[in-house]
């Protein structure tokens, strides 16, 4: 089974910077798209950054100039480098991945366990 594991979350500065990575482990599958949402108190999850196979990255408006999404060669890790820290930017960070199983044949929207980013002004 295929399980989306998360890193580097953390307490920072206004205006320092954190560097969140995912590995998607497990055997038999490709992945389409991944990246990162996030999730305010009392908000709704938004996407931050993704990646799809044909290296295509988008970002939402409040990561533009600010956020880098890159991934290893593998293809199996992303990881999101996140500077100009701003106190908006706390929540819990969500890896996500749209992928294809092999055996038996099947797609699905995974999902890490969340990590959470706390930006203090």
């Amino acid at each position: 089974q295929v399980r989306l594991v998360e890193s580097g979350g953390g307490l920072v500065q206004a205006g320092g910077s954190l560097r969140l990575s995912c590995l998607a482990s497990g055997i038999g599958f490709s992945i389409n798209t991944m990246g990162w949402y996030r999730q305010a108190p009392g908000k709704q999850r938004e996407l931050v950054s993704t990646i799809d196979s044909a290296d295509s990255i988008t970002y939402a408006d409040s990561a533009k100039g600010r956020f880098t999404l890159f991934r290893d060669n593998a293809k199996t890790t992303v990881y999101l480098q996140m500077n100009s820290l701003k106190p908006e930017d706390t929540a819990v960070y969500y890896c996500n991945a749209d992928i294809v199983e092999i055996s038996p044949w099947r797609s699905a929207e995974i999902w890490g366990q969340g990590t959470l980013v706390t930006v203090s002004s």
